[in-house]
């Protein structure tokens, strides 16, 4: 699931929770509807979208969407770093009791689901019961909810749920107990649990909307939210039109002075222009889906999109010239920004696969000759055009965890895989291709994306992979095909990447925890050492004591090699001369809500 400005990220490491710099207001503010009256934000997404219920979707596209439709009771402060949260449908942070067991919430009257015909013509407000619901959500076994994990086991009573699910099953740990007062009582302490509560995941449904649109899947197709935008227009995997929801709770942004004076200017900048202004300050927005690269560059060059997160690596000539923007492209007004992704990319490989799973010796030397066969120079410096960083363990810089002295034992050494292959069995065969220790054919398969850097990655793969004897297919099919197979563990081998649905490390390393197989695990690992160490860990926050457990923990996934670790990109981001307010943030994945777009600007300047 389901993972940004390179001055701020280096505070990340000190993270804190403060009040909140947006807030839902009665004051005067400047009037929205007539401010954003004909503005268009242009948008696009690089994957297509599966659905948008936030029990179910976890992919990239989808989340994005949601984030902007459905209301989660927390949020983010758009630009305080280190990143702190804040009230969103509720007066503030939550009451925090008995040690940290027991959050009581109270939510903002007057917040309203968009109109829908299960409201039968009536105003359908949004009550703390409404939350019981959708937090239910995550455990009703015909949803199979990738976002279960963020309550499982944790919520007080929640067992009876799994044994026996029903949605009228009361539990002491999921209460309303009146209309706007929400409590949530954990088993055990959780230093992460307001996070998940930011989350799209948790996002708030109407148990009439879902009950009414309750075929499988369709409450995907027919989001119903709160949140500052709905959706007016949907051509699946082609164009998607949000309308700023004109019923949206009075949300007016504002930093206190203290705050304002301990940004970076160019931050300040951004909050005067928004103070006293009512969210969202734009009228429309278009979003296309663009799968492939060049397409996305040359639409943002034409003037189509109004930014563009991420410059396609390969493209990178395009835009940058030694080490910095073109020229020609500065003189339009264009501007880019280097910004650290909380994100890893890694190539996972099925525990349970006939070929290179398993836990025995030759399978382990299987995997590891892959990894030692891995060339991250070649990958950063060729590829990724030096915009990444070498993994050495799962965590990215400025996520709390993370170890900037730690130094990964494996490394590229295809002298050292081809050893092990050769003492482990696998021998070359008359092919050049090695053998099965059981003298069989051995062909891995990886599945892969059907773009140019797909291509590219597949390249880059088999000439390391070739060099060590091995021999690889590739399978082609779109990402969101593969991690439904994957999630079936009808998967080999995958290069993906994980984005930090919060600035903890535990949100990456439960991406190996056994009982997540099927989940976010997609390489079905399941260790009894590791698991261990991962629910004494899991319990703590950044601390001495969990810092040695995620040592133990990484030295592990070395040794048994379920990951291959490659890179944490840094991510060249473009935005046009008319974009206002655009600022990425290290954990929400967009910032929709506060852009403006100004009219005094032709678009066509820049084609």
């Amino acid at each position: 699931m389901f993972l940004r400005k390179t001055a701020c990220a280096a505070g990340l490491a000190l993270l804190t929770l403060l009040a909140s710099t947006a807030h839902a207001t009665t004051d005067a503010a400047t009037d929205a509807p007539s401010m954003r009256a004909g503005k268009t934000l242009h948008l696009f997404l690089s994957t297509s979208e599966t659905g948008l219920d936030p029990a179910v979707a976890s992919d990239l596209a989808s989340l994005n969407l949601m984030e902007n439709v459905f209301d989660p009771l927390l949020r983010y402060d758009y630009l305080a770093r280190p990143v702190k949260l804040q009230g969103n449908t509720t007066r503030g942070l939550p009451k925090v009791e008995d040690g940290g067991l027991s959050y009581t919430f109270q939510l903002q009257p007057g917040v309203f689901f968009t109109p829908d015909p299960a409201f039968k013509g009536k105003p359908r407000e949004v009550t703390a019961q409404d939350y019981v619901y959708s937090l239910m959500r995550l455990y009703d076994p015909a949803l199979k909810s990738p976002w279960l994990f963020l309550l499982e086991d944790k919520l007080v009573g929640d067992a009876v749920l799994k044994k026996n699910f029903s949605y009228d099953t009361p539990i002491a740990g999921l209460q309303a107990l009146d209309k706007y007062t929400l409590r949530i009582r954990l088993n055990s302490i959780d230093p992460n649990f307001l996070f998940y509560l930011a989350m799209p995941a948790t996002g708030v449904v109407a148990r009439e909307v879902a009950e009414a649109y309750a075929a499988p899947g369709q409450l995907g197709n027919h989001p119903v939210g709160s949140g500052p935008f709905m959706i007016t227009e949907w051509k699946r995997s082609d164009k998607i039109v949000l309308q700023a929801n004109p019923d949206f709770r009075a949300t007016v942004f504002h930093t206190e002075p203290a705050a304002l004076s301990a940004l970076p200017p160019v931050d300040q900048a951004i909050a005067r222009s928004l103070e006293g202004k009512k969210l969202p300050l734009v009228e429309r927005i278009e979003v296309r889906i663009v799968e492939e690269y060049q397409s996305r560059m040359l639409g943002f060059l034409k003037g189509e999109f109004d930014y563009l997160e991420q410059v396609p690596e390969s493209l990178t000539d395009m835009v940058l010239a030694h080490g910095g923007l073109k020229p020609e492209l500065a003189a339009k007004g264009i501007t880019l920004e280097r910004f650290p992704v909380l994100q890893t990319y890694y190539m996972w490989m099925n525990m349970d696969d006939p070929v290179l799973g398993g836990y025995s010796k030759a399978r382990l030397a299987l995997r590891r000759a892959i990894a030692l066969s891995y060339n991250s120079g070649e990958d950063i410096a060729l590829l990724k055009k030096g915009l990444a960083l070498p993994a050495q363990s799962p965590l990215p810089p400025n996520v709390l965890g993370y170890d900037k002295g730690y130094r990964s034992p494996v490394s590229y050494e295809p002298a050292l895989a081809r050893a092990l292959l050769d003492r482990f069995g696998y021998k070359m065969g008359p092919d050049g291709f090695r053998r099965q220790p059981d003298g069989t054919p051995l062909i891995l398969t990886m599945y892969t994306e059907p773009s140019m850097v797909g291509r590219l990655r597949d390249e880059l793969w088999r000439r390391n992979l070739n060099a060590i004897g091995l021999r690889v297919a590739f399978k082609s099919d779109k990402k969101t095909e593969i991690i439904k197979a994957s999630r079936l563990g009808k998967v080999q081998m995958f290069e993906t990447n994980w984005i930090a649905d919060f600035p903890d490390g535990d949100n990456f390393m439960q991406l190996l925890y056994g009982p997540n197989s099927g989940r976010a695990n997609y390489a079905r690992f399941n260790l009894p050492d590791y698991n261990k160490r991962y629910e004494e860990a899991r319990l703590l926050s950044d601390s001495p004591r969990r810092r040695s457990l995620y040592f133990d923990m990484w030295q592990l996934i070395h040794a048994y090699t379920p990951w291959v670790l490659l890179t944490h990109p840094i991510s060249a981001d473009l935005q046009q001369a008319w974009l206002k307010n655009y600022r990425r943030h290290p954990v929400e994945l967009t910032s929709w809500r506060y852009l403006d777009v100004d009219r005094a600007r032709d678009r066509a300047t820049v084609k």
